[in-house]
């Protein structure tokens, strides 16, 4: 992660005690962290960490930094759901989650800069759970009709629960009151998709 090592180290922690996985590819990642970094922390004068990332806690990190990417894989998904899912309700579905999870991130992004944050995927390519990856993504594009919103409401339920879950963290463990504010918005509003998702069709076979 693009974060001077103290920061670095606690970030991984923090995800590997939310059960998160992925540690492995976070530690190369970090060990891939530009020059520029150990420049200015060297360097005289300068502060070695910027004043939002100081002002954090690891909590704080770990939780915009994986949340981001969650939903930017999500809204993916849901976009190819609200264009060609078989089931119109699931569409319907799909279109009011997206609008949700974009308004969502236009308040993460700007969380992240008042944070000092990069604004890269430091989890890219990484197996995280709830995490739309590529290859979910490869699978929907091949699937139609009844298999597409299977696919579709399966790996949204996980996403769903798992973001829920590493947000309800944060609201507990986070130390800055703007990141557990939105926590706490996102944990409601999920909780909220995932009763309307197990009511939808296709659910039961989906989500068994």
């Amino acid at each position: 992660m693009n974060l001077p090592p103290p920061h670095r180290a606690a970030v991984l922690g923090l995800l590997a005690a939310l059960g998160l996985g992925g540690a492995a590819g976070c530690s190369s990642a970090a060990d891939s962290a530009p020059r520029a970094a150990e420049v200015r922390e060297s360097a005289p004068g300068v502060s070695p960490t910027p004043s939002g990332i100081a002002s954090a806690t690891p909590t704080d990190v770990g939780w915009v930094q994986l949340m981001t990417p969650m939903n930017q894989q999500a809204v993916k998904l849901l976009t190819l759901a609200a264009e060609r899912a078989a089931e119109p309700r699931v569409r319907a579905f799909a279109v009011r989650l997206r609008t949700g999870h974009e308004a969502e991130l236009s308040r993460l992004r700007p969380l992240s800069t008042r944070m000092g944050l990069p604004l890269t995927d430091v989890h890219a390519g990484h197996d995280m759970p709830g995490m739309v990856t590529e290859q979910d993504l490869e699978a929907a594009h091949a699937a139609e009709g009844p298999a597409l919103d299977r696919l579709v409401l399966a790996r949204i339920r996980d996403h769903l629960r798992q973001s829920a879950q590493v947000s309800r963290s944060e609201i507990t463990a986070g130390g800055r009151a703007d990141a557990r504010e939105l926590a706490r918005a996102l944990v409601t509003a999920r909780e909220g998709f995932l009763a309307e998702l197990e009511r939808l069709p296709g659910a039961v076979r989906a989500l068994d």
